[in-house]
């Protein structure tokens, strides 16, 4: 148990990162936390030896570099939000009937799309934060001694991965990744990407050994 703790925890802060990176601007606090966590930074590699951030302030380098890409990426020329890609009108819905909304309230997870820079529950930024809950919940049922609890956050865990965030996400990572102007939003395409596609094995993984044991 100590161990999936570990690895819970671990994924809590990777989505943590990844949901924040993409569902509104960065700020310097983030910047901060990102450049003080060796392990983190690592996971940046091209914005590590990037050379504006040695001749730019941090302000000089989010007025200047990151909100443009971030507004290029997410706000103007792509488009972040699955029922774009899955809806053969590639209209957002941002209706009760959005099955990924409809996931949301059936889990009591509200999102407070005033305070982001979204205009519907099914942008990547959400559904990446959303994930993140399901693994703090996971984590309380871990303190809890509850078994039951983490094997079925695991299922609903896979069953979103499965059924929406990997039906799109790598196909829009993948552009953004290509179309990003900054190291900070090549790198975090890529580390999101990359981690989505394991931390998917891991959860079946984790259905086959630790929930069938439970069960």
């Amino acid at each position: 148990m100590k161990q999936l703790k570990q690895e819970l925890e671990n994924r809590i802060a990777l989505y943590a990162l990844i949901s924040r990176l993409m569902v509104t601007e960065v700020d310097e606090d983030l910047l901060e936390t990102l450049e003080k966590d060796p392990q983190l930074l690592a996971l940046f590699p091209n914005y590590q030896t990037w050379s504006k951030r040695e001749n730019h302030t941090t302000k000089e380098l989010i007025e200047e570099y990151y909100n443009v890409d971030f507004t290029n990426l997410f706000l103007m020329h792509l488009v972040p939000y699955e029922s774009f890609y899955v809806r053969d009108d590639q209209m957002i819905d941002s209706g009760k009937g959005n099955p990924v909304i409809e996931l949301y309230d059936a889990l009591d997870f509200r999102v407070e799309l005033n305070k982001a820079r979204v205009v519907s529950g099914d942008h990547i930024g959400v559904e990446l934060e959303f994930m993140y809950m399901l693994c703090n919940a996971q984590l309380k049922a871990l303190e809890a001694d509850d078994k039951a609890g983490i094997c079925e956050l695991f299922q609903i865990q896979k069953g979103f991965m499965k059924d929406h965030l990997l039906e799109w996400t790598p196909m829009f990572l993948i552009n953004a990744k290509r179309e990003s102007r900054t190291p900070l939003y090549h790198d975090g395409s890529e580390l999101a990407l990359e981690f989505l596609l394991s931390d998917y094995e891991y959860v079946t993984e984790q259905l086959s050994t630790f929930c069938e044991d439970v069960a």
